[in-house]
């Protein structure tokens, strides 16, 4: 259908699952948190918070079927795209403008300009901003994206959303489930030789994060296209407690296992119940509120983690004020992430949004 005769209510946005809005925010606090701890490793006992991103991609998946599975041919791919760069991709630059002022500026570490030059600082900048992974030593890593290290996640967000609209959105249900099936061997081959699910983030296991994007996006929209929804009383709490479960197991004999069984059947379970759970009025609008800093948060936290990290280095606080600075940095995050969803990333989508209507 050309864009001068799309159909206004093709492009309007589908109601949200609540619970599943909510999920989405206690897996970015876990993010938060597990980054936290991971800065002193004696107090981590969120060992598996890592996991969360591969829930995010689940949950991706199972969202992005919702959403555009009947109305894609409709609006044709470069509709999709300009909805989904929207969406997705204010944060992106945001975060990459928060991250640069953070490696100039950072206190406990002085100026990192020496090490680069401008010439090589500017180059890593665009390759932020434009998600072209550029991944030049810093410290003892190869980060993909040196100034947001989570936009590795997106840039996978990015290809899974690409081979939805070229490829996954085409195929049929059994070609889903072989490929669905594929990428789970896939996922346990990297879990294997690399002994944990964890990479995706640095240059060593960038394939490690296109394993985990196939199977979990996969997943998730094979669980939409397959109607397994499971209407249940668990609630948001409930709900809640089950998606922390899993970013809280201890590392034991067999932990490699469990993180492949949790993102290949556990996560998928959860997606099934929270889309059928039923949530009570009184928590909705906090899942709501949940979902909504979500993003935001994900793409933000980096830069204080980053100060935090050379903070703790030089002063080594004690126990009770590292737990201190971490509940209330947390706290913190999420207001700065309610305050740049609304004075930046909403602003600016809905000019984008205008402009793009403005267009058609």
């Amino acid at each position: 259908m050309p864009q001068n005769q799309l159909n206004p209510d093709i492009l309007k946005t589908k109601q949200h699952f609540e619970v599943l809005d909510g999920l989405r925010g206690v897996a970015a606090l876990a993010i938060v948190l597990y980054h936290f701890l991971q800065v002193n490793y004696a107090s981590n006992f969120l060992e598996h918070g890592f996991l969360a991103v591969d829930f995010f991609f689940c949950l991706s998946g199972f969202v992005i079927g919702y959403a555009y599975d009947n109305r894609i041919q409709k609006m044709g791919i470069m509709e999709f795209f300009k909805l989904r760069i929207i969406r997705l991709h204010p944060l992106v630059v945001f975060g990459s403008v928060l991250g640069l002022l953070a490696y100039l500026f950072n206190p406990y570490s002085g100026n990192h300009t020496e090490l680069y030059g401008t010439g090589k600082l500017i180059l890593l900048f665009v390759s932020s901003i434009l998600l072209i992974p550029l991944p030049l030593r810093y410290d003892h890593s190869f980060p993909l994206f040196l100034f947001n290290v989570p936009a590795w996640s997106l840039f996978w967000e990015y290809v899974a959303n690409i081979a939805y609209a070229f490829i996954l959105c085409r195929i049929g249900q059994r070609l889903l489930i072989l490929l669905t099936i594929v990428a789970a061997i896939f996922i346990y081959q990297v879990a294997y030789h690399s002994g944990t699910l964890i990479g995706g983030w640095g240059l060593d296991t960038l394939w490690d994060g296109c394993a985990r994007i196939c199977y979990s996006f996969s997943a998730g929209l094979l669980v939409y296209r397959s109607k397994w929804i499971i209407k249940n009383k668990l609630g948001f709490i409930g709900m809640a407690l089950l998606l922390v479960l899993a970013f809280t197991m201890p590392f034991s004999k067999g932990y490699r296992l469990v993180q492949v069984l949790s993102v290949l059947i556990y996560f998928p379970l959860l997606i099934t119940l929270g889309a059928g759970a039923i949530l009570t009025p009184a928590l909705k609008k906090f899942c709501i509120f949940l979902g909504k800093i979500s993003y935001p948060l994900y793409m933000t936290h980096y830069t204080v983690m980053w100060i935090f990290a050379d903070y703790y280095s030089s002063h080594k606080p004690g126990p009770g004020l590292f737990t201190l600075i971490v509940t209330i940095s947390t706290i913190l995050l999420v207001g700065v992430a309610y305050l740049t969803m609304k004075i930046y990333d909403i602003p600016v989508r809905r000019y984008l949004s205008n402009k793009r209507k403005s267009d058609i």
